[in-house]
């Protein structure tokens, strides 16, 4: 489902809510329900949920909690001697009141969206089914808003919170009971039980505490309407929405929340290119990847390569199994991670989970949505892999394919390129995979980069190799390695970085796949190749062969020259001083790029460059129709060769 319309929260209007958010922090009423009360019967954290049930003194009287009186108790428990009220008590009740705010505005905008505030118009005169729908959009506005409410206090506090809340998640026992009868009933419940948390002596033992502890209890929330949601009805004005806060980048999206377990990155393996043997063009690329991505611009939220044509947002690196993918991963990771912990940048390494596809209708597609979703927060840089792509992107046509899987990947193309799509420059997708013919069409046309993984190659790669493996055995037993040396190599020398991709390819003349040589000399009788109709000619011709071949692969082909045109190093000092360059804001960096590119171009010669990425690109295809073609004959071969051999044995 796209999100086709923003509507705007505007200011002014949440200020007409305000008075109504401080009167529920001023004092709500809420009467504990049967369930809530006899929790403490079989809980676990015994003291606090005896405490949270026995806020009512056992008694049915409804119970008026102020949020606001407790929070000036706690300043005086926290800060006795000082008028002052402590920075972060301050800053918790602001986000709250402004939390609820926002909340109400939401709930307003759904009750006219719905066709809810008609509903309640009418209220005395609604037939059965009329109350029916009535009680079912009350539970849906509810729920949004609260979610909304808790969406936006989170929004407010998380960056000010401890990065590490698993204290205060273990002293947080849960909430008893969330109350979606009516959003006046909604916000009682939470308010309720948040208050009874926060005049806990054990929970709050300083100003700090509020603030992880508001965070813990608001995604607790989060969570229990996340669970609850897939109940909900008419939700369609829900999902088919975004309300973006004016002047600020905030904005709620149906009910996807950003911030749902994506703020850690992962602990990874560091490995540098070094000790990565042949995969000269995989390394070559990964370099590129992390000098582009660590030239975006925090400030303006662009990257001076995305203008300049270098920039990749999805990748794909492929090649036979055990030529180091894996470690290809984990050196990039490193790379970016070391040079964004010496300029100070945040990194998020961020790759996919194995527990992806989910067996429930509409699962995989969630995890998807809260796997893609931290890819849009321009506050760091972020690399997120997919290892073995093709478990999770597989072809949707093939039999046997998941439901998962078509999920996973509609929501994949949908970040990439469609209504959701927003590319910073800051964040970019690793397609990793052995075998690249099974992905997805559709997916394989969102790659704007791609580089073979095939391992060792030549005699001084393989040498490597076994070096690698000796010297550790060399350096502890200097002398148990009773083996003769080469002479006129020294170990790892080619395990260098290249310094372009011209010193990298093979710089062959013709395409190497057949059916592509042959649409090639075809148009080549007619065309010189330092002609434009040369290309038109042999893409149309491409396109008989091939008929998945689009207009998109024609893009790709034309990033691909925009890569080589951009392939250049940056600066070596600008690393050591990132004065030079680094911090400048984007149009210096920008205009610092153009003069390396056009210093980079006067060795280069378009037509040429044009020519060899077109080549390498139609190879490319062609190898992917063909293996996957090829594959399905192997196994029918097989298949018959089976039959055969049964036939004779039974006939035995």
């Amino acid at each position: 489902m796209e999100h086709n319309s923003t509507f705007p929260i505007k200011q002014t209007e949440l200020d007409m809510l305000r008075d109504e958010a401080t009167s529920y922090l001023k004092s709500i009423q809420w009467e504990q329900g049967q369930r809530a009360k006899n929790k403490d019967k079989d809980a676990k954290e015994e003291s606090i949920l005896l405490y949270l049930s026995r806020a009512n003194n056992g008694s049915n009287v409804t119970n008026v909690t102020s949020v606001s009186k407790t929070i000036l108790a706690l300043k005086k428990r926290l800060l006795p001697e000082s008028v002052a009220i402590p920075l972060y008590l301050n800053q918790t009740l602001f986000a709250v009141q402004e939390g609820l705010t926002l909340g109400i505005w939401i709930k307003d905008s759904y009750y006219d969206a719905s066709g809810l505030s008609s509903l309640n118009e009418r209220k005395s005169a609604l037939d059965t089914n009329g109350k029916r729908e009535f009680e079912s959009k009350m539970h849906t506005a509810t729920a949004f808003m609260l979610f909304s409410i808790s969406y936006k206090i989170l929004n407010d506090l998380k960056p000010h919170a401890s990065d590490d809340l698993s204290v205060m998640q273990q002293k947080f026992a849960g909430i008893p009971e969330v109350s979606l009868m009516s959003p006046l009933k909604g916000v009682a419940c939470s308010l309720f039980y948040y208050d009874k948390y926060l005049a806990h002596p054990d929970i709050i033992k300083s100003d700090k505490d509020v603030i992880d502890f508001t965070v813990v209890y608001f995604e607790a929330l989060i969570d229990e309407i996340q669970m609850r949601k897939s109940a909900l009805e008419y939700t369609e004005t829900i999902v088919d929405r975004t309300y973006k806060l004016e002047n600020s980048e905030f904005a709620v999206s149906g009910w996807n929340n950003v911030f749902a377990g994506a703020a850690k990155s992962i602990e990874f393996n560091k490995i540098q290119f070094e000790q990565i043997v042949g995969n000269r063009d995989a390394k070559h690329f990964a370099r590129r990847l992390t000098e582009r991505m660590l030239s975006y611009d925090f400030t303006v939220k662009k990257n001076p390569f995305q203008e300049l044509g270098g920039f990749m947002p999805v990748f794909m690196g492929y090649g036979i199994p055990g030529t180091g993918k894996s470690m290809l991963i984990a050196a990039i990771a490193t790379r970016l991670k070391e040079h964004c912990d010496t300029l100070d940048i945040p990194f998020l390494f961020h790759p996919m989970p194995d527990t992806l596809i989910s067996t429930f209708q509409g699962g995989s597609a969630e995890k998807m949505v809260e796997w893609m979703k931290p890819l849009q927060d321009p506050s760091k840089l972020i690399f997120a892999p997919i290892d073995d792509a093709e478990n999770n992107l597989q072809e949707r046509t093939a039999q046997g394919v998941s439901a998962g899987v078509k999920e996973v990947i509609g929501v994949f193309l949908r970040y990439t390129e469609g209504a959701y799509a927003v590319n910073y420059g800051n964040s970019s997708i690793g397609l990793f995979t052995n075998l690249p013919e099974m992905l997805d069409k559709a997916v394989i046309s969102r790659v704007q980069g791609r580089f073979k993984i095939d391992g060792a190659r030549t005699e001084h790669d393989f040498l490597d190799q076994d070096h690698l493996w000796w010297r550790k055995l060399d350096s502890t037993m200097p002398d148990f390695v009773n083996m003769k040396g080469s002479n006129d190599y020294t170990y790892l020398q080619d395990q260098g970085l290249a310094k372009n991709m011209g010193e990298i390819l093979n710089l062959t003349d013709k395409p190497s796949e057949e059916r592509v040589l042959k649409a090639y000399d075809k148009i080549e009788n007619r065309f010189k190749t330092n002609e434009h109709l040369f290309y038109a000619n042999l893409y149309r011709e491409i396109q008989k062969i091939f008929p998945f071949f689009s207009s998109r692969d024609v893009r790709n082909i034309q990033s691909a020259v925009s890569l080589r045109l951009t392939d250049f190093d940056l600066e070596k000092d600008w690393f050591g001083n990132p004065e030079i360059y680094f911090h400048q804001d984007y149009d210096t960096k920008f205009n610092m790029l153009q003069e390396l590119m056009r210093a980079n171009m006067k060795g280069l010669d378009f037509s040429e460059i044009r020519r060899q990425e077109v080549v390498r690109y139609l190879d490319n295809v062609a190898t992917i129709a063909d293996t996957d073609f090829k594959r399905k004959v192997d196994a029918r071969v097989n298949q018959l060769n089976i039959d055969l051999e049964a036939r004779e044995q039974f006939g035995k």
